[in-house]
């Protein structure tokens, strides 16, 4: 179980987050090896401030949730999160223009994070699969691939839905065997992570980390 520790972001991206959770949640992550603390962009000096020293990295959300943002806020918010501490960028896709079929938009918006975050910061890319059919989760993946990012991301778990094993088995098959997929949203337990895992994630984003790695249920959504 130790091992799964480090695929955890462990994360808290509630509105009404406050202070103390943001310490209590990087403490969480000290104490249990999670791979990353993912909060929102207001949060990342502080939690890269706890965080100095150690093997966690920050991570921050860019045009999160909705993704509806310009391509140039996310390329600034992406620079402005690097220079506050944060080494992971998930950023969400312009959902609205994937189903359009505007997929030159698409790939130009996870371009534009990418470039912002080149050398500096890993780019996961969130395809929020609740609101896609299977061609179009293919389509975010490839042009994700296409655009140069790191990873595909299943959700914002703001959404209708979260992860599923089959759209994580998709995503993989989707990508090129250098990318990676991380899972999100509803992942509340040890055996969802385990069959999240199993179906190619190598990345789990849940703000459930310290019960799953007590072996315990979570009620919560994300």
């Amino acid at each position: 179980m130790n091992s799964l520790a480090g695929l955890i972001d462990h994360t808290l991206l509630r509105a009404d987050a406050t202070y103390d959770e943001i310490i209590k949640l990087t403490e969480e992550a000290k104490e249990y090896g999670f791979a990353s603390v993912c909060v929102n962009p207001a949060w990342v000096k502080t939690a890269a401030g706890q965080l100095a020293g150690t093997k966690v990295k920050v991570c921050t959300v860019i045009g999160f949730p909705l993704g509806a943002s310009t391509s140039a806020v996310k390329a600034f918010e992406t620079r402005n999160a690097i220079e506050n501490g944060a080494a992971e960028i998930d950023m969400v896709i312009p959902v609205g223009a994937l189903k359009s079929g505007q997929l030159d938009i698409v790939e130009q918006d996870i371009r534009a994070v990418v470039e912002a975050a080149a050398g500096k910061a890993l780019v996961k890319v969130i395809i929020e699969t609740s609101l896609l059919t299977d061609e179009q989760k293919v389509q975010a993946c490839e042009l994700a691939a296409k655009a140069g990012a790191d990873f595909v991301k299943t959700s914002t778990g703001f959404s209708t839905g979260g992860a599923t094993a089959a759209d994580v088995a998709l995503m993989r098959n989707s990508i090129k065997p250098e990318m990676s997929v991380k899972a999100s949203g509803g992942i509340r337990s040890y055996d969802d992570a385990k069959t999240m895992v199993e179906a190619g994630a190598s990345r789990l984003g849940c703000s459930s980390g310290v019960q799953i790695m007590k072996g315990q249920q979570s009620a919560s959504s994300y």
